[in-house]
């Protein structure tokens, strides 16, 4: 395997760039060797790895074809594509390490390096749900506020109907994923690469940054579920306020058939 330079760039273009609704060429998979949800594609000036779920990981890949394939994906896909990208190096010495963003590895198999682009496919995908989750939790941080200071929101249901709809979206959309922050099924087949795998995972704190995703998440569960009491709530009222204006009617008709009586 002969690679251009030393750079290792990964990008992050969402769950649907593979996808059967996207229209990217096909080609691109049926000359690649496929381990699992990882397909590896051999170009002259090095390597990359394409990923199912949306992340593409270039070993030494000159800048010219690298940018090709990356031109292909966002103006072939049929639907939005914003893309995250991280750039580290790779060298080889005789043993795995990480250390300034750099990458060393002990062998030139192809394996190895999909056990590091596994660890660093998944830190991208973790970022893009931490981002995600972040913005949402941003967006709406002036609910807990507005209850603090003035003890309701000023929202209408239907508003607070979307919010509710949004936040549970999010949610839906992380935890649906949340497989993928698992160690890599490749790893039963392929143990002795799993070394690899988990010590670029360490440097990238995967697990750490669950950990903290997962906090991030049950702020979303809280401000869903502090939605659904604000709607019940105003449900209620609403529903306090119609029984008292039938009352208030029905106490309107009754003196007017007696007034009427006293009249006749």
């Amino acid at each position: 395997m002969a690679f251009s330079h030393d750079r290792l760039s990964i990008y992050n273009f969402g769950d649907d760039f593979l996808s059967e609704k996207s229209s990217i060429d096909k080609k691109l998979l049926e000359r690649g060797i496929r381990y699992r949800d990882a397909v590896q594609v051999i170009v002259p000036t090095g390597e990359y790895w394409l990923f199912d779920y949306g992340v593409v990981v270039f070993w030494g890949v000159d800048e010219d074809e690298r940018q090709a394939l990356i031109h292909r994906i966002i103006h072939e896909n049929t639907l939005p594509i914003e893309r995250i990208e991280e750039h580290l190096r790779f060298s080889f010495s005789n043993d795995v390490k990480i250390n300034k963003d750099t990458i060393t590895l002990n062998n030139h198999d192809p394996l190895t390096r999909l056990a590091v682009s596994h660890a660093l496919a998944q830190s991208s995908k973790l970022a893009e749900f931490e981002l995600q989750a972040q913005n949402t939790i941003m967006d709406y941080s002036h609910i807990p506020e507005a209850l603090a200071n003035y003890g309701k929101i000023s929202i209408t249901r239907k508003e607070v109907a979307k919010i509710r709809g949004t936040l549970f979206s999010t949610k839906s959309a992380i935890i649906l994923h949340y497989g993928l922050l698992d160690t890599p099924d490749f790893f039963w087949e392929y143990p002795e690469y799993e070394s690899a795998y988990n010590q670029v995972a360490r440097y990238m704190e995967i697990h750490q940054r669950v950990d903290l995703l997962s906090k991030k998440l049950a702020t979303i569960h809280e401000l869903f579920e502090m939605l659904a009491d604000e709607q019940k709530h105003q449900h209620s009222s609403f529903l306090e306020w119609i029984i008292i204006v039938l009352i208030a009617i029905e106490i309107v008709i009754f003196f007017a058939e007696k007034l009427e009586e006293l009249l006749l």
